[in-house]
C-alpha cells in the first residue's frame, strides 16, 4: 500500500488509465482478428481500412508504440495482398 498521499495519486490514476488503455488495446485487437478471420479478399480489403485506423488511433494516443502500429499494418497489409 502507498503511503505518501501523491503515491495513492498515482496509483488511482495508473487504475483508470489501465481500465481504458485495456479497452482501446482490446478494440484494436478485435479489428486485428477480423482481418485474419476475413472470408474473402474484398471483406479483408475494407476489414483492413478499418484496422489500420484503429491501429492509427490506439498509437496516437500512446497505447502501443508507433514502430508497433507499423508493424500491425505491414503485416496485415502483406496478408490481405496474398489473398486470392
Amino acid at each position: 500500500m502507498p503511503k505518501l498521499k501523491s503515491a495513492k495519486k498515482h496509483q488511482v490514476t495508473s487504475a483508470k488509465a489501465y481500465v481504458r488503455n485495456r479497452g482501446l488495446r482490446s478494440r484494436m485487437r478485435t479489428a486485428l482478428k477480423k482481418v485474419r478471420q476475413a472470408p474473402d479478399k474484398a471483406s479483408a480489403e475494407a476489414a483492413l481500412q478499418a484496422a489500420i485506423s484503429t491501429v492509427d488511433r490506439t498509437a496516437r494516443k500512446g497505447i502501443i508504440h508507433k514502430n508497433a502500429a507499423a508493424r500491425y499494418k505491414s503485416r496485415l497489409s502483406r496478408l490481405v495482398q496474398t489473398l486470392d
